[in-house]
C-alpha cells in the first residue's frame, strides 16, 4: 500500500485538499463506488471510511530515538544479495527490486529508515500485498514512530492510522479540483502542524491509472545547499508558523470531519536531521503560515521566494512512478511533494499513507 498526500495550503485550502477526501461525507453505511465499467476497487478493505462521531485527543509530546541510529551503515539486511538498486538522481530517489517490505527484520526496518533518511525517497517494486493487511502495515509502521492519526481524511474501518486517497469515475479528480488555480501542483511536508511531524513515512499503491496521477518529491537538503553562504546565515535562527486550522475549516464547511482540534506550531526555517546530521529548509505552501517576528509583507515575501526556489528545482526533484506493487517510503523531515493529478477522470487512483510522527524539529 502506498501513502499519497493531500495538498493543502493557508490561501489555497479549498483548492488544494483533493486526495484526502475529508469532504466526502463518507460514514459506515456508505460502500464502494464502482467504475461503470468494473467491480469497485480492487481493495475495497480500504475504501476511504469516516465516522462523524470519531475524536482524537490532542497529539501528546514523545521520547524519540531515530531507528536509523542502530542501523549499520552497510545496511546487510536491507541491501542483500540479489536486491537491484537503481539510482533516481544524485540528489534524492532509489528505486529497489528484490526487498519485500513486509518480510523486512527489525534490523532491516532500522536499515530502511537510514536508507530513507540518505537518499529522501525510497520506491520498493513487485511488493506482494498479499503478504501485509492492515496489522502488518500498521506494525512496520510503528517501528519507525507513533502514527499520525489525520483529523479530516478519510480512513480505514477499525484502523484509524490510516489516511485512504482515493478517486474513480463517480469521485473523479475534476469534481474537486475546479476554482480558480491554473494548476494543481502544490508542495508540502505531511502535517508539518504536528508538535513532532512525521519521519519516515509509508505509501503503498493499491490502484493506480495507466498513466499519470505520480507524485513528485524534492529534497529540502538540496535546496538549502543550493543557496548561499549569506542567504543561509541570514535563514538560521528564524521560526515559521505551521497551521492545521485551513484544513480542518475547509473539511468542516464540506461537512467532513474534524477529529481534532486544530494546531498551529512554529519550527526552524532550517532544521537538522538526527541521523545524517543534514540541513533542510522546514516549510511547505501546504501548512506554512508565517515567518515568526517578521511583518506580514516580510514574511510573505521571504516565504514566497522558498516556495518558488523549490518548485523550480527541477535538478533536486524526481517522480515517483506508480506501477502495480509499489510502496514508496520517504523522510517527511527533509522532502516536500506534490501529487499530479493529471490522469483521466474515469480512471480509478487508490492508495493508503501511514505517518508515524518523529522528533521535535532541531534547528540547524
Amino acid at each position: 500500500m502506498a501513502p499519497e498526500l493531500t495538498t493543502e495550503t493557508a490561501t489555497q485550502t479549498t483548492e488544494n485538499v483533493t486526495d484526502g477526501i475529508a469532504h466526502l461525507k463518507l460514514n459506515s453505511e456508505e460502500t464502494p463506488a464502482a467504475n461503470v465499467d468494473d467491480n469497485g476497487p480492487a481493495y475495497p478493505l480500504y475504501y476511504p471510511y469516516s465516522d462523524p462521531q470519531e475524536k482524537f485527543p490532542p497529539t501528546e509530546l514523545f521520547d524519540f530515538i531515530d531507528p536509523g541510529l542502530r542501523a549499520d551503515p552497510a545496511k546487510p539486511h536491507l541491501l542483500a544479495e540479489g536486491v537491484i538498486t537503481k539510482l533516481i538522481s544524485p540528489y534524492i530517489g532509489t528505486e529497489l527490486r528484490g526487498v519485500q517490505l513486509s518480510q523486512l527484520s527489525k534490523e532491516g526496518l532500522d536499515e530502511l529508515a537510514l536508507f530513507a533518511a540518505e537518499r529522501k525517497l525510497v520506491v520498493l517494486r513487485d511488493q506482494d500485498f498479499k503478504d501485509i493487511g492492515p496489522d502488518r502495515q500498521i506494525e512496520i509502521a510503528r517501528h519507525f514512530g507513533p502514527i499520525q492519526r489525520n483529523a479530516t481524511s478519510g480512513n480505514v474501518k477499525g484502523y484509524p492510522e490510516f489516511h485512504i486517497v482515493y478517486r474513480d469515475a463517480k469521485r473523479n479528480r475534476r469534481e474537486y479540483l475546479s476554482g480558480s488555480r491554473a494548476n494543481h501542483v502544490n508542495w508540502h511536508s505531511d502535517v508539518s502542524y504536528e508538535k513532532q511531524p512525521p519521519g519516515t513515512t509509508i505509501f503503498f499503491i493499491l490502484e493506480q491509472p495507466e498513466f499519470g496521477g505520480d507524485t513528485i518529491f524534492a529534497s529540502q537538503v538540496e535546496a538549502y545547499n543550493r543557496l548561499s553562504p549569506e542567504f543561509k546565515k541570514r535563514l538560521e535562527g528564524l521560526r515559521a508558523v505551521h497551521s492545521a486550522v485551513p484544513h480542518a475549516e475547509y473539511s468542516r464547511k464540506r461537512g467532513g470531519p474534524v477529529r481534532r482540534y486544530p494546531i498551529e506550531t512554529d519550527h526552524p526555517v532550517v532544521r537538522q536531521h538526527p541521523v545524517t546530521g543534514e540541513k533542510a529548509l522546514y516549510v511547505n505552501e501546504g501548512f506554512t503560515k508565517n515567518v515568526v517576528g517578521f511583518k506580514a509583507e516580510e514574511s510573505e515575501y521571504l516565504l514566497n521566494f522558498l516556495y518558488d526556489h523549490i518548485s523550480k528545482g527541477a535538478d533536486f526533484q524526481v517522480r515517483a512512478s506508480y506501477e502495480p506493487g509499489t510502496v514508496v517510503v520517504w523522510d517527511n523531515r527533509v522532502t516536500v511533494h506534490t501529487a499530479t493529478p493529471d490522469y483521466d477522470n474515469s480512471a480509478r487512483r487508490h492508495a493508503a499513507r501511514l505517518t508515524p510522527q518523529a522528533e521535535v524539529p532541531v534547528s540547524a
